[in-house]
């Protein structure tokens, strides 16, 4: 086998990575933006979470506006392959942002669904991570922007 269809396969088996990694992303944290911004999955709709968001948690305008969207945008960003480091940093913050209203309940998310014991960081953290792993890697061949905008080659340089 030549060397040069060895290193393709390698190639498209990393843009596979990077397209599962996008779509696990989005996949995970746009139901919970559709909540917030459409009320499907049992969630409340724009104009409750805006009041939950600004009168009972405090949170700014500004603050609160960037948060739904980034939420309900973002992963809709991830899954077309546009913007994916931008998109993955701003779900990055995002989730460190929440995990602070979480932080007091542990660590272990609460499988069992006891009542009043809230959400740990697990899910956070795990989410975080995956998210950085986005923005270092990017969207890869198999994203929309892959082939509107391409970075230049690099070079080596000579010592």
């Amino acid at each position: 086998m030549s060397k040069s269809i060895v290193c393709s396969a390698f190639a498209l088996s990393e843009d596979f990575g990077k397209l599962i990694l996008r779509l696990s992303l989005a996949v995970a944290i746009w139901p919970h933006g559709a909540q917030k911004v459409l009320g499907v999955f049992g969630g409340n709709g724009l104009s409750q979470t805006w009041d939950y968001f600004t009168q009972t948690l405090r949170i700014s305008p500004l603050f609160a506006g960037i948060a739904i969207f980034v939420e309900f945008l973002a992963p809709i960003f991830l899954i077309l392959g546009i913007f994916t480091r931008t998109a993955a940093a701003l779900l990055a913050v995002l989730m460190a942002v929440a995990m602070q209203y979480n932080v007091a309940n542990g660590f272990f998310i609460n499988w069992a669904g006891q009542p009043n014991a809230g959400q740990g960081i697990e899910y956070h953290l795990l989410f975080i991570g995956a998210a950085i792993a986005a923005v270092l890697l990017g969207g890869g061949r198999l994203a929309l922007f892959s082939r509107i905008r391409k970075c230049p080659e690099t070079t080596e340089v000579a010592e």
